[in-house]
């Protein structure tokens, strides 16, 4: 007779960043971890493209999540949700702010895995501070373009759910790091935040602040930022796009549509050596930080609506 509270078997134990699906295509490799439907890895012949972490570790920094249904922060967890207070719970505890939504670590469900493709799905139950139902469905896909990523929100449930989504990579030019890289960023603006709890003030043009013009390209050195940044510069197609390459040309793109028109810089400053500095993050948003209180760009769905969010990741060289 099996003795019930023993495991059937370690060989079917998850390692601690959940399931794991990896992707290919030409030159190159992706790893989806089912923790917080994570971009673990992903290069190309090689060559990191993001910031990398093990699968049975758990994910630092929120390295490669997927935000929502909030990116960034909503200040001290409080917001006015059509005349009802809410309280969310505070998870950036140092600052005192409801941080990065409420999937970044549920153990999202595998639907559809082919060598260049997977699906994965979860769904945000109500609770006190957030009492919507969503469905949420994200797709990765590899193609000689790279690493194209869809988030898919359908309100499931009753009332008009607040919304908003954003990736979280630290995307890794190759050799070096965030001070040796140059950023290319076609922003006009950008939003000025305290410096010690980052609750926004303001937006200003970029030309107002020192080494925040990014546009026809510029140096990282050792500029701290951490900064929302909109008025993005897109193309005929409606993308706008962010290049991060080394002194030899080579590193990393990423592009996004109309539906995120802003995006979070993040120079990735950490008191530990091995992680400070070490990739920049580049954040496509639907709204900027603490939408929930200010409104602005704030994506609202009734039942039964969807929104959908799209953004890639390619090589440079």
């Amino acid at each position: 007779m099996s003795d019930p509270t023993r495991s059937s078997s370690t060989a079917t134990a998850l390692p601690i960043s959940g399931s794991a699906s990896s992707l290919e295509h030409g030159p190159y490799r992706a790893e989806i971890a089912g923790v917080g439907a994570t971009l673990r890895a992903l290069t190309y012949e090689g060559r990191d493209l993001v910031v990398p972490f093990e699968a049975d570790e758990v994910r630092p920094l929120y390295r490669g999540a997927l935000l929502a249904p909030w990116p960034n922060r909503v200040v001290d967890g409080r917001y006015d949700d059509d005349g009802v207070e809410r309280q969310l719970p505070v998870t950036e505890v140092e600052r005192g702010h409801a941080l990065h939504g409420l999937v970044q670590w549920d153990e999202w469900t595998v639907e559809h895995h082919t060598p260049d493709r997977v699906v994965l799905a979860t769904r945000v139950a109500p609770s006190d501070g957030y009492p919507y139902r969503l469905d949420l469905r994200a797709e990765y896909r590899l193609d000689d373009e790279g690493l194209h990523t869809t988030v898919l929100a359908v309100n499931v449930g009753a009332g008009r759910a607040p919304y908003g989504v954003a990736p979280h990579p630290y995307l890794s030019a190759g050799d070096g790091r965030v001070d040796d890289w140059t950023l290319v960023l076609p922003a006009d603006s950008y939003l000025e935040v305290t410096d010690d709890r980052l609750v926004p003030l303001g937006v200003h043009g970029v030309s107002e602040r020192d080494g925040f013009d990014f546009r026809d390209g510029s140096t990282i050195g050792d500029l701290f930022v951490d900064h929302a940044f909109t008025d993005l510069a897109v193309s005929a197609a409606g993308v706008a796009e962010a290049r991060v390459t080394t002194v030899d040309g080579t590193g990393v793109r990423m592009s996004w549509g109309r539906e995120l028109p802003w995006v979070q810089v993040h120079t990735g400053d950490r008191p530990e050596p091995e992680n400070d500095r070490r990739g920049l993050a580049v954040e496509p948003m639907t709204c900027p930080p603490d939408a929930f209180t200010s409104g602005i760009d704030l994506v609202r769905l009734a039942p039964g609506e969807s929104h959908e969010a799209s953004w890639t990741i390619s090589a440079i060289g």
